[in-house]
C-alpha cells in the first residue's frame, strides 16, 4: 500500500511462536471430501508468475508514457485487490468450516486496498491532480491491516492456559518491540521530525508502520498446526501480506520516498502481493493427493518448524539489539524511544524465560509421574511387550516373557525376532509386517499378527501381537493363545466328527467329497460313494438297550474305518447309517477300478456282519451298502443321493448285500416323488374310497368284525393301494392325514350300517407314528365315536409298528387311554416289520393280527407252520383272539384251524368290497368253511355272466368294478387265490384271483384273471394291462 506522504521505513522478520504460544490452524478447503472446485495446479502458478513478471517488466520499460505508468500504478493495482478479494469470496462461499470467516476478511482487506488505489487513480489520471493528504485514500489504506489480522486470529489454535496466554502476550511483544526498536533507529525517528507538518499528516506518516508491525508480529507470533494443506494455503496468504508489508516499508524508507512515481518497479510487489493473496486459497487442491487425502508432512520438517518457533523469541531479541546498536553507533545520543522499547523487550524475554523454565519443571515432572507409571502397567502387564529395532533385533522385552515364554527377558534381547517364529509360519509374518509398514498410519495404525513362537523349554506356543509402529521399528504386544487356539481346534474338530464314534459328520463328509470331485479327471471312475445301512441295529438296540446300540456302533465304525485305505473317508452320517468315499488311485482301467471299488464294499459288508461283542455275548447284524460312481457333470449332493438309492435297493432286495447305482433308481424314485406330490391333493378333492374285507370266525363261518381298507382312484380310474404310494402304512406327514381320514369314514360309515342294523365292528388300521401324532388327538376319536353314536365297542384300532424309532411306552399309554374309551385295540402286523415280541409283551392289546408273510407258507413250510402254532399258542394263553391275514387258500384255512386261530381274512373268503357288496355279505352273514356244507350267498335268480357276457372288454366303469375279488364266490366253484404283495417287493395292480389250482403268477396270465372274473363275478375286471409298474416302496430297517 501506499501513503499519501513521505515517512519513515520499516524492516521486516520471520519467525513462529513458542511452544505456548497460539498456532494457526488451517479451514482452506470444504468440510466434505470430494467436492469439486478449481485446481490451478501448474496452469495457476504459470499464470501467477508470467502476470507478475510482465507488470515488473512494464514497470521497468516505465510503460511507453507516464500517463500509461499512472493507469497501470493506480488502477492495476486496484483491479488486482478486486481479483483477491473476489477469489476469497468465492472460496469462502464454497467452504463450511468455522474459517469461512478469515478468508472473508481477507478479502475485506483486499477490498480496502482496491478502493485506496482507486481513489490514487482517481486524482493522479483522472483528474490530474495531486492526492489530497490526509484523505480517503489514506482511510482506505488504513484499514487494510485490521481486518488481516483478525482473519489471523480466526485461523490461530488459541493457547488453552494462563501460561500459554502469558507467552503469547510476551512473544507478541518481543516481535513487535523489536521491529519497533529497529523501525525507530531507521526510519521512524525521522518521521517525528514534523519540519512543520500538521499533526494529522504526521499521525498518518506513524500510523502506516505501526500497523505494518503489528500486522508482521501476528503473522510471526503465530504458530499454525494443522494438515500439510492448510499449512500451504495459510504460508501463502502469509507471504503475500508479507510482501504487502516490505513494500510499505520501502516506501516509506528515506530511500524512495522523494522518488517514488505511480507504474515503478515497487507497484510490482504490490501487484504480486494482491495476485498471491488471490492463489492463496486455492493452494490447497494443488497440494492434495487424488483421493483429497492429506500430504503428511515428514517428521524432520516437524523438527525444523518447532525448533524455529522456539527460537523466534530469541531472534526477536537480536533484531532489537542490532536497532539499539545502530542507534548508539550513529546517534550522539541514544533515543529514549529505542532505550525505553529495548528496555521493555529485555524485560518481556526474562519473564517468558522465567514462565518457560517454570512450565518446563512442571512438565518434566508429569513426564517422569507418566513415565513411572507406564512403567509399572508395562512390569505389571501378563502380555509381552517388546520393541524391535528396524534391524529386527530385540531391543527390549517386558519382565512377563518369563511367565509366557519360559526365559528370561534378558536373555531374549539382541536376539533376531526371526529366529523365535516357527519357519513355516514366519514368510507369512514378514509379509504382514512389511505390508503394515507401507500402509498409511492414519488408516491402519496398528495391526494384528498371530504366529507361532519357541519357547524356552524348545515347545511352539501360538502367540497373538499387536504390533504398532515406532520411529521405523516396530513395538510388539503379545499374548499366549495356545490354549484358545487349542480349544478351537476342538470345538472346530467336534463340529465337524461325530460324537460317538469320532467319525467325520456328514458336513465334513460332503465337503471331502465335493473336494474329491474337484480334483476328479474327465472319465476317471476312481472316485466312488459307499452308503452303508446296519440291518437289524434297532433290534439290537430294542432287545439289549441303547448303550449296547452305541457300543455297536463304534465297534462298526472301528471295523469300517480300519477296512478303507488311508487316503480315503469313513464317516457316519447318522443314525445306524455310515458312508465311504473312496478316491481314486490313478488306474487307468475303467473297468478294474470298479471291479476293486466292488469287491472292496463286498468286504465291507462281510467285516461288517461279523459278530460284536456287547457285554458279554456276540451279536449278529448285517449290512445293506450301495455304491455309487462319479460322473461327469454330478455334484456331491447327486452323488450322495444316487448311493443312497442303491442302499434303498439293496434292502428291499432282502439285505445283507451290496448293490450298484443304475439310473433307473433315479427313475423310480422320480415317479415315487410325482405320485406323493399328486397324492397332496387327492384328499382334499376326494379321490379316496374306503373298501372293507370281512374278517371271517374260522369256527362259524359268521363275519366278527370288518376291516376298513383306503384307496387311492387315480385320473384314470385304477385304484392304489397304500402299500402302492406311500412307503409304508404310515408314512410321515401324508400317512397321518390318510390315517386320520380313513377313521372318520370308517366310523361313519359303521355307524350307517348300524342304523339299518348291521352291527358288525369295523377294524381301522393305523400305524404307531400316525396314532401318536399330535394331529390325531385320542379326544378326536372320542368326539367321532359321539358326533355319529357310534359305541366305542363297535371300533378296534389295529395298531401296526412301522416304525423301530416309536417309543413304546407313549404309544402304550395312548391305548391305554383307548381302551378306557371302550375301543378294542390289536396288533397288526405281527411277524414282520417291528411288531416283536417286546411290543406284544408291553402293549395291551386284545387282538393279534398275523402278517401275510408268515400266513403264506403256512402250509408248505414245516418252519412257518411251527413258528405260526408257537405264536397262537402264545396268543391264546394271552387271551387274545387272533386274525391270520392273507389266506387265500382252502388248505391254509383247515391248517389255521387247527393250529387254533380264531379269525381269518383273506382271498379264501372275500377280497375288499364297496359299502353295496359288503352290505350284501353282511346280510347273508356266513362264508363256508372246509368240512361244511355251504349255504348259497347269492339269490338263485342272480345268473352266470353268458359267454357274450365274457367277451365284452374291460372297462373302469365305476369303484364297484375295482373292489378286489368283487362279488362274493360262489360257493360251487372253490378256487385258489394267490396274493398280489407276498414278496419284499409289491408288483403293481391289485390283488388278481385266478382258477383253482393255477401254478403261474396271475401278473403273467392277464387273459385267465380276465376270464376267472367274468366267470365267477359276473363283472367285468379292470385288465392288469391298463396298470403301469409301481415302483418299489419297500420299507428300511
Amino acid at each position: 500500500m501506499r501513503e499519501a506522504s513521505p515517512g519513515g521505513g520499516a524492516t521486516l522478520d520471520a519467525g513462529a511462536g513458542p511452544e505456548g504460544g497460539v498456532s494457526l490452524d488451517v479451514g482452506a478447503g470444504p468440510e466434505k471430501r470430494g467436492s469439486r472446485r478449481p485446481a490451478p495446479g501448474l496452469v495457476g502458478q504459470l499464470l501467477l508468475v508470467l502476470l507478475s513478471g510482465g507488470y515488473a517488466l512494464g514497470a521497468v520499460l516505465g510503460w511507453g508514457s507516464p500517463r500509461v505508468a499512472a493507469f497501470m500504478g493506480d488502477f492495476g493495482l486496484s483491479l488486482a485487490g478486486l481479483v483477491a478479494c473476489v477469489s476469497c469470496v468465492l472460496y469462502a462461499r464454497r467452504s463450511r468450516t468455522r474459517f469461512r470467516p478469515a478468508w472473508l476478511l481477507f478479502a475485506f482487506s483486499s477490498v480496502m486496498a482496491a478502493a485506496g488505489n482507486a481513489v490514487w487513480g482517481w486524482y493522479e489520471v483522472v483528474l490530474q491532480q495531486s492526492v489530497p493528504v490526509p484523505g480517503l485514500a489514506d482511510l482506505f489504506f488504513l484499514l487494510f491491516a485490521p481486518p488481516a489480522i483478525v482473519g489471523l486470529l480466526v485461523l490461530a489454535k488459541r493457547p488453552v492456559t494462563r501460561a500459554g496466554w502469558a507467552c503469547l502476550a510476551l512473544d507478541s511483544w518481543l516481535i513487535g518491540g523489536s521491529l519497533l526498536t529497529l523501525s525507530w533507529s531507521l526510519a521512524l525517528a525521522h518521521t517525528t521530525q514534523f519540519r512543520g507538518e500538521s499533526v494529522p499528516r504526521a499521525a498518518l506518516s506513524l500510523a502506516y508502520p505501526l500497523l505494518d508491525i503489528a500486522l508482521v508480529s501476528m503473522v510471526l507470533a503465530l504458530h499454525f498446526k494443522r494438515s500439510a494443506a492448510g499449512r500451504f494455503a495459510i504460508n501463502t496468504a502469509v507471504g503475500a501480506f508479507a510482501l504487502t508489508v516490505l513494500c510499505d516499508a520501502l516506501f516509506t524508507s528515506p530511500l524512495l520516498r522523494d522518488s517514488y512515481r505511480s507504474g515503478q518497479l515497487l507497484d510490482a510487489g504490490w501487484f504480486a502481493g494482491s495476485l498471491l493473496l488471490a492463489y492463496a486459497p486455492w493452494v490447497r487442491s494443488t497440494r492434495r493427493a487424488p483421493a483429497e487425502e492429506p500430504v503428511r508432512t515428514p517428521p524432520a520438517t516437524r523438527a525444523r518448524t518447532s525448533t524455529f518457533a522456539a527460537l523466534t523469541p530469541y531472534l526477536a531479541a537480536a533484531v532489537c539489539t542490532l536497532g539499539l546498536l545502530y542507534s548508539a553507533v550513529n546517534a550522539p545520543s541514544v533515543d529514549r524511544v529505542v532505550l525505553i522499547t529495548a528496555c521493555t523487550v529485555v524485560l518481556a524475554l526474562v519473564l517468558r524465560q522465567g514462565i518457560m523454565l517454570v512450565d518446563n519443571i512442571s512438565l518434566t515432572q508429569e513426564l517422569a509421574h507418566k513415565e513411572e507409571h507406564f512403567r509399572s502397567l508395562v512390569q505389571g502387564s501378563s502380555d509381552v511387550i517388546m520393541i524391535v529395532a528396524p534391524s529386527g533385533v530385540l531391543r527390549y522385552v517386558s519382565p512377563a516373557a518369563s511367565g509366557v515364554y519360559g526365559r528370561e527377558a534378558e536373555s531374549m534381547l539382541g536376539c533376531e525376532l526371526a529366529s523365535l517364529i516357527h519357519p513355516e509360519d514366519l514368510g507369512q509374518v514378514v509379509h504382514e509386517i512389511r505390508r503394515f509398514l507401507a500402509a498409511d498410519p492414519a488408516c491402519e495404525p496398528t495391526t494384528r499378527i498371530e504366529c507361532r513362537f519357541k519357547s524356552g523349554c524348545g515347545d511352539w506356543l501360538n502367540v497373538e501381537s499387536t504390533v504398532n509402529r515406532l520411529h521405523g521399528g516396530l513395538i510388539l504386544n503379545s499374548r499366549d493363545v495356545t490354549e484358545r487356539v487349542r480349544l478351537q481346534a476342538q470345538l472346530q474338530h467336534n463340529a465337524e466328527h461325530d460324537p460317538l464314534t469320532d467319525l467325520p459328520n456328514r458336513a465334513l463328509f460332503t465337503r471331502r467329497v465335493r473336494r474329491a470331485l474337484k480334483g476328479r479327471r474327465a472319465g476317471d471312475t476312481g472316485v466312488a460313494v459307499l452308503f452303508i445301512d446296519l440291518d437289524g441295529f434297532k433290534g439290537v438296540n430294542d432287545s439289549i438297550g441303547h448303550q449296547a446300540g452305541d457300543e455297536l456302533l463304534v465297534q462298526a465304525a472301528r471295523r469300517l474305518h480300519e477296512s478303507v485305505r488311508s487316503g480315503d473317508t469313513a464317516a457316519r452320517l447318522g443314525g445306524d447309517e455310515f458312508a465311504a468315499l473312496i478316491v481314486g488311485d490313478g488306474n487307468r482301467d475303467a473297468a478294474a477300478r470298479e471291479q476293486q471299488i466292488k469287491d472292496l464294499a463286498e468286504r465291507l459288508r462281510v467285516a461288517l456282519s461279523l459278530p460284536y461283542s456287547i457285554e458279554g455275548q456276540d451279536v449278529r447284524i448285517a449290512a445293506s451298502i450301495g455304491v455309487a460312481f462319479a460322473e461327469n457333470g454330478l455334484g456331491a449332493g447327486e452323488l450322495l443321493r444316487n448311493a443312497d438309492l442303491a442302499m434303498y435297493r439293496a434292502k428291499g432286495l432282502g439285505k445283507d448285500r451290496v448293490e450298484l447305482y443304475v439310473p433307473q433308481l433315479q427313475t423310480d424314485a422320480a415317479r415315487r416323488t410325482a405320485l406323493a406330490g399328486r397324492l397332496r391333493t387327492a384328499l382334499d378333492e376326494g379321490e379316496f374310497a374306503l373298501l372293507h374285507q370281512p374278517v371271517v370266525c374260522l369256527h362259524t363261518g359268521a363275519v366278527d368284525v370288518v376291516t376298513a381298507e383306503a384307496r387311492w382312484r387315480s385320473a384314470q380310474g385304477i385304484l392304489f393301494t397304500p402299500e402302492e404310494f406311500l412307503r409304508g402304512p404310515g408314512d410321515g406327514e401324508r400317512g397321518g392325514a390318510l390315517g386320520r381320514w380313513l377313521l372318520g369314514e370308517a366310523v361313519a360309515q359303521a355307524a350307517e350300517r348300524r342304523g339299518e342294523g348291521h352291527t358288525t365292528p369295523v377294524s381301522v388300521r393305523l400305524g404307531a407314528r400316525a396314532l401318536l401324532d399330535r394331529a390325531t388327538p385320542l379326544t378326536s376319536v372320542e368326539a367321532l365315536l359321539t358326533r355319529y353314536a357310534l359305541p366305542a365297542g363297535a371300533l378296534q384300532i389295529a395298531v401296526r409298528l412301522d416304525d423301530p424309532r416309536v417309543p413304546l411306552e407313549a404309544l402304550e399309554r395312548r391305548l391305554n387311554v383307548l381302551r378306557r374309551l371302550g375301543v378294542r385295540v390289536g396288533l397288526d402286523g405281527f411277524g414282520a416289520g417291528h411288531a416283536t415280541i417286546e411290543a406284544l409283551r408291553r402293549l395291551p392289546v386284545d387282538a393279534l393280527t398275523l402278517d401275510r408273510g408268515l400266513v403264506g407258507g403256512v402250509v408248505d413250510s414245516a418252519r412257518h407252520y411251527k413258528i405260526t402254532a408257537g405264536v397262537l399258542r402264545i396268543a391264546t394263553d394271552l387271551g387274545l383272539y387272533t386274525v391270520a391275514e392273507g389266506v387265500d387258500r382252502a388248505e391254509q384255512v383247515t391248517v389255521l384251524q387247527a393250529l387254533g386261530c380264531t379269525h381269518a381274512q383273506g382271498l379264501a373268503f372275500s377280497g375288499p368290497l364297496d359299502e353295496h357288496r359288503l352290505r350284501r355279505a353282511l346280510a347273508h352273514g356266513t362264508y363256508p368253511l372246509p368240512g361244511r356244507r355251504p349255504e348259497p350267498v347269492r339269490a338263485a335268480a342272480a345268473a352266470r355272466p353268458s359267454l357274450n357276457a365274457l367277451a365284452r372288454p374291460v372297462r373302469h366303469t365305476s369303484a364297484a368294478h375295482h373292489t378286489g375279488a368283487g362279488p362274493l364266490l360262489p360257493t360251487a366253484v372253490p378256487v385258489q387265490v394267490r396274493p398280489a404283495h407276498t414278496s419284499r417287493t409289491p408288483p403293481a395292480g391289485t390283488p388278481l384271483a385266478v382258477r383253482p389250482g393255477a401254478q403261474r403268477s396271475a401278473h403273467a396270465l392277464p387273459e385267465l384273471v380276465t376270464e376267472a372274473a367274468h366267470r365267477l363275478t359276473g363283472t367285468p375286471w379292470e385288465d392288469h394291462a391298463g396298470r403301469a409298474p409301481l415302483p418299489d416302496s419297500g420299507a428300511r430297517d
